[in-house]
């Protein structure tokens, strides 16, 4: 199945390279993400291009490079992290969560492939670093100048950290997520916290990124409670967040990306867990089963143009193939709401392209 998986990855990312890489304003040695596909004219301008996106995009490349290494594509991840501070000058903008995700796709080009990435990550730790703000009720906010403190922006930044080697700081954030907004019946992560009431929404990319922190200190730590919490949130997203295994999907918008990010996370739980205990290996099966269950419906409930995937935003159902959109995707109030079909959004073809790439780490682990 190694070779399959590789396989389907591998087409993900050349639906993604054909429809979507396009330079910066034709600036040379720069490449971005078109936002939507077919693009409207501000989408193709890079009037609109969502930061956060963006780094999600440069954390698949890292994937891809690690899967099947070759030149071309070390060069287009050089000249997307080119485009994003072209894009972005300085690296930084106004939401932590944003940070964080361009953080930990940088900090994997560097670590893994050796690009140069260290004055931006030095730039963003210290972001991070100095939001921590225990006496507002967190845990960091989600944006500057912001009371609402979240999963989505604590969750990786703490797998951030504990990977850059501040261990104590991410343990503070999971200990911080487990007080206060663990759900008592349901045991699932809720969103955040807002001037000290409770935002019960319960997405599925919070519990991955809660798994993905957790992980991260189990095998760093060494600490029982960080693999009970992994325990218990990975039986919680079987029971409360899969049909079948296969994951609940996000819409389009930012929640295109929300499913795929989970499935990065609970790979990194299947594969990365430690514990010898028969609890701890039943974690590690269900994750992988949730992974390669939901990269199957995603695969066969998929469309085929030109002979590349379009992924649906929803895995167990299948997709449509967008037209040139009368709406397209419009950030409102920090968010991206989606475009009338889903499937133009480049986050929901993420989605799908991160789940591939997570389903073939678990074939070739």
């Amino acid at each position: 199945m190694e070779q399959v998986w590789a396989n389907r990855a591998g087409s993900a990312e050349t639906a993604i390279a054909t429809r979507h890489f396009q330079r910066l304003w034709g600036i040379p040695g720069t490449q971005l993400g078109v936002v939507g596909w077919p693009a409207v004219r501000r989408e193709r301008l890079f009037g609109v291009w969502h930061y956060w996106w963006q780094a999600h995009l440069l954390d698949c490349l890292v994937d891809a490079q690690l899967r099947a290494p070759n030149a071309d594509r070390l060069t287009r991840i050089t000249r997307q992290i080119r485009g994003h501070w072209l894009r972005n000058p300085g690296w930084t903008n106004s939401y932590y969560d944003d940070m964080a995700w361009l953080a930990l796709a940088l900090q994997r080009a560097g670590g893994y492939l050796g690009v140069d990435t260290a004055r931006a990550t030095d730039t963003l730790t210290k972001q991070l670093v100095g939001s921590w703000s225990p006496a507002d009720g967190g845990g960091i906010p989600w944006r500057k100048s912001d009371k609402f403190f979240n999963a989505p922006a604590n969750g990786p930044a703490g797998i951030f950290l504990a990977r850059h080697g501040r261990v104590h700081r991410a343990t503070e954030m999971a200990d911080w997520i487990d007080a206060t907004l663990i759900d008592p019946d349901s045991h699932l992560v809720f969103d955040g916290i807002k001037d000290g009431s409770l935002v019960r929404a319960q997405y599925t990319y919070c519990q991955g990124v809660v798994l993905g922190l957790e992980t991260e200190l189990a095998m760093r730590t060494g600490e029982p409670r960080h693999l009970a919490r992994v325990r218990r949130l990975v039986g919680a997203v079987a029971t409360e967040m899969t049909d079948g295994k296969v994951l609940h999907g996000g819409g389009g918008g930012d929640g295109g990306l929300f499913n795929g990010i989970t499935a990065r996370y609970l790979a990194l739980v299947a594969t990365s867990l430690p514990g010898d205990t028969d609890a701890d290996a039943e974690t590690r099966d269900t994750a992988a089963g949730i992974v390669l269950a939901s990269a199957e419906a995603a695969w066969e409930n998929r469309q085929s143009v030109d002979g590349l995937p379009l992924f649906g935003p929803v895995w167990d159902r299948v997709a449509v193939i967008p037209e040139l959109p009368k709406t397209a995707a419009v950030k409102i109030d920090g968010g991206v709401n989606p475009s009338e079909v889903p499937e133009h959004d480049l986050s929901v073809q993420l989605g799908g392209w991160m789940l591939m790439e997570a389903a073939h780490t678990l074939s070739h682990a």
